[in-house]
């Protein structure tokens, strides 16, 4: 994981491999006017004044995200001065929007891997300015190496080994932050916590899924517990067999790796309310009997992100001793075609008693998630939020890079919604629309696991709103579409997991300790 400092050098004295400093989109010549951002000033006047003028002349216009990069005149110690685009100049005196200087760190510290350290000299006068430049650098250096640079037995011993991949930014300066001020260190602290449980969600995502299954998904939430002060429990198949989990047992039993229901719980002495999170958990989902056609394998193994989620935010919470008590439910299983799998036409008896009709054994998240969602409701918490990767209908309807929000209450939605957009996280509200329920009646059971095709995203709602307890809030996160990132890396979003949705749920857990949500 990157370091970060608040650093006490100055960006003229600051020994580094390079500085990023801020550039963005003004008025008044042909190309809309380069502006530098403060935060730029000592860089500046290093370059005698000229430092827009060089830039423009080699192009830069100050697009979001745009990189220009140029060797450091003597004046600094750093070797290269990259200037990263902010996009427009603030038409208020506000400042820069938040997320604008989490994308710009985010694409300068990608740019930037390889190197042992960088100074950014980004806007971090207030307090809020510097979080979001800190959390988009953490973010933007992240890098899934675990599996490259193994040893090539047949080259010869002198070749280089594995594909020649660089390692991450070593060490993010902050610049223009206050190190002695309480409220920096503690905005400093709270990035690094948010960010180093956004990456290990992104971990669990990206590992390959022969070595991430439920019982090894399950130990290594078990090790964080110990580590984080968190209450670990673990059912395995003999105790949800017991338990009568049958969605879970249902979409698991078609593996050769059983599944598993993981209890976290994080507790806090004087916490007065309780939050419950459910992922969803499918550490690899083939569809089972009801196979996904050629081309929709591949990336298969983030059907477990809304857990990898859910469990990156109860130890996010742990970390930063909030005062709310977090429970995280992690229903995870292996969705398998084999002789022992569910068939569509099977009956299951869920947790909760109620028999559901499988048509489909590719619509199993709301299955894993139903028992889960009936497990957390037996505690009462004040509210529950489940994230899953559930439905193609969401990614049809909101895209690649928003998830969508439903919900048993209309307020509770909105104030998800609201918090999504604080942190950075696209979002959108959806319905629950009665009438779709009645396209999951069955003949044979209490409710069948499909309903109408359009709108399918809602009807999975619908579902999972079968399974929370009564008079507890409850809402949805559908991820399917932002929480795994196929294209080229941007900001300091890279490519495969993304950590999707933590950052909501740990700005939730953090506005209920604080008494916000009522």
């Amino acid at each position: 994981m990157t370091a970060l400092t608040l650093s006490t050098a100055g960006a003229a004295t600051l020994r580094a491999d390079a500085l990023v400093v801020g550039v963005a989109k003004g008025a008044g010549s042909k190309s809309g006017g380069l502006v530098l951002a403060p935060g730029a000033e000592a860089v500046d006047k290093a370059f005698d004044g000229k430092l827009a003028d060089v830039l423009e002349t080699l192009g830069a216009s100050g697009a979001e995200g745009e990189l220009t990069k140029l060797p450091a005149p003597s004046g600094l110690k750093a070797a290269v001065v990259i200037a990263v685009g902010l996009g427009p100049v603030p038409e208020k005196d506000g400042g820069y929007d938040a997320e604008a200087l989490r994308r710009a760190a985010g694409s300068a510290a990608r740019a930037l891997s390889g190197a042992k350290k960088a100074g950014f000299a980004l806007p971090a006068e207030s307090v809020e300015d510097a979080e979001a430049v800190a959390e988009g650098a953490l973010l933007g250096a992240y890098a899934f190496t675990a599996y490259q640079g193994g040893e090539n037995r047949l080259a010869p011993k002198d070749a280089k080994s594995g594909n020649g991949a660089k390692l991450p930014l070593g060490e993010v300066a902050l610049l223009g932050a206050k190190p002695r001020d309480k409220a920096f260190k503690a905005a400093a602290e709270r990035a690094v916590a948010v960010a180093e449980e956004i990456n290990r969600a992104r971990d669990l995502v990206n590992t390959p899924p022969n070595d991430l299954y439920p019982e090894s998904f399950a130990a290594v939430a078990a090790a964080a517990g110990k580590e984080h002060g968190i209450k670990v429990q673990v059912l395995d198949e003999k105790a949800l067999v017991k338990g009568g989990f049958g969605g879970l047992l249902g979409v698991g039993q078609g593996s050769t790796h059983g599944p598993r229901l993981v209890r976290l719980a994080y507790t806090h002495p004087k916490a007065e309310k309780t939050l419950a999170l459910v992922g969803k958990g499918i550490t690899y989902d083939s569809g089972g009997i009801s196979l996904k056609p050629a081309g929709h394998n591949e990336t298969m193994k983030c059907d477990m992100s809304g857990a990898a989620a859910v469990f990156a935010a109860v130890v996010a919470a742990s970390r930063l001793g909030l005062r709310v008590n977090v429970t995280g439910w992690l229903a995870l299983a292996e969705n398998m075609p084999s002789g022992n799998a569910t068939r569509p036409g099977d009956v299951l008896r869920m947790y909760s008693g109620k028999t559901v009709e499988v048509l489909n054994t590719d619509a199993e998240g709301r299955l894993v998630l139903a028992d889960a969602l009936t497990r957390a409701s037996e505690e009462k918490p004040d509210a529950i939020v489940d994230v899953a990767t559930l439905t193609g209908a969401m990614v049809l309807a909101l895209g690649n890079r928003t998830f969508g929000i439903m919900a048993n209450d209309d307020a509770f939605r909105t104030s998800i919604h609201e918090i999504a957009e604080e942190v950075g996280e696209a979002s959108w509200p959806m319905p629950l629309p009665a009438d779709l329920r009645k396209g999951m009646d069955s003949p044979t059971a209490d409710i069948a696991n499909m309903g109408e095709r359009m709108g399918g995203g809602l009807v999975a709602g619908l579902f999972l709103k079968e399974f929370v307890g009564e008079g507890i809030a409850w809402a949805h996160l559908d991820i399917a579409g932002p929480a795994f990132h196929e294209g080229a890396p941007y900001g300091y979003t890279p490519k495969g997991g993304t950590g999707s949705a933590v950052r909501t749920l740990v700005k939730l857990a953090e506005r209920t300790a604080a008494g916000d949500l009522g």
